[in-house]
């Protein structure tokens, strides 16, 4: 299975999707990031705006620049990572607009993956699972998809039943699971929510459209299935830490993403040893962990 990548990228700029479906690119690239985080601007005249993105102020001001002479109706926020959330801050201080999460990050502060966490943020409107969202030309259905992050959701335009993931689909890359605010079990879950949903194009933050959504997921949740099976494998093989499973297991991939890969081999462990299939040496389970069967 390919990944979805894209070329030409132009930030600063919006990009028309589909008719009422706009795209403003943040100049953030990184190896988390793809090519930055895209913003999505909803409606005409009354808009929503999807994951305004980090606090970088020319990408601020793009946004302001767009929206001249519209009004935003809401601020919609997929999770609060600092590649997604910061900006509505900002956003909501020069334009009035409300936002809407399902509520603040997960948790204590715990290791830093990817980009960050942005745990300043506090949704004006916590939303719940199956919420409608309506604003001028456009309604959106609340999709809870934890995994990613506790307060991962996602939002479908149901006039066109497109679906805006964030990052808990992502076409350009699998997505990163990190304990203790990511959950395996959640995260695969997720997946199979959105595998009996009727949505045949999904919009995620980073990355280009994804068309074909269904047999994506399939290959997403194969994926994971697979992981499984070669975690357990190396456990079986006596690679009983998970620094040397991801060296075994990642050999494809960039380097600088081998710290994130110990943090989702780990919420596999996890996952694991609580379904009662493997077990560890450790009351408080970490990286440093000595993994091993289940006798």
């Amino acid at each position: 299975m390919k990944f979805f990548l894209e070329d030409n990228i132009q930030y600063g700029i919006s990009t028309t999707f589909r008719p009422g479906i706009r795209r403003v690119m943040a100049h953030n690239p990184g190896p988390f990031t793809y090519h930055g985080t895209g913003t999505y601007i909803v409606g005409s005249g009354n808009v929503a705006v999807i994951d305004p993105g980090p606090n970088i102020p020319d990408h601020i001001n793009a946004l302001i620049h767009e929206l001249e002479g519209e009004r935003i109706s809401h601020i919609l926020i997929t999770h609060t990572h600092l590649d997604h959330s910061p900006a509505a801050k900002i956003l909501k201080k020069i334009t009035g607009a409300s936002t809407y999460g399902f509520g603040p990050h997960g948790g204590d502060k715990g290791p830093s993956v990817e980009e960050g966490a942005d745990y300043e943020f506090i949704p004006d409107f916590e939303l719940r699972d199956g919420q409608i969202i309506e604003g001028g030309d456009y309604t959106f259905e609340v999709i809870h998809t934890p995994g990613h992050t506790s307060n991962h959701v996602c939002f479908e335009l149901k006039e066109s039943r497109i679906l805006f993931p964030g990052d808990h689909v992502m076409g350009w890359s699998t997505t990163i699971v990190s304990p203790p605010d990511g959950d395996m079990a959640a995260y695969r879950n997720s997946l199979k929510l959105l595998m009996g949903r009727n949505n045949d194009f999904f919009l995620p933050t980073h990355g280009p459209a994804i068309d074909n959504p269904k047999s994506y997921l399939a290959y997403l949740i194969a994926h994971r299935d697979q992981r499984e099976i070669s975690i357990l494998d190396c456990i079986e093989q006596g690679i009983s830490r998970v620094s040397d499973m991801v060296k075994k297991l990642y050999t494809d991939v960039d380097p600088r993403l081998h710290n994130a890969a110990q943090r989702s081999v780990l919420a596999h462990l996890l996952q694991l040893i609580n379904e009662g299939k493997i077990t560890a040496d450790d009351a408080e389970i970490s990286l440093k962990s000595d993994f091993r069967p289940k006798s």
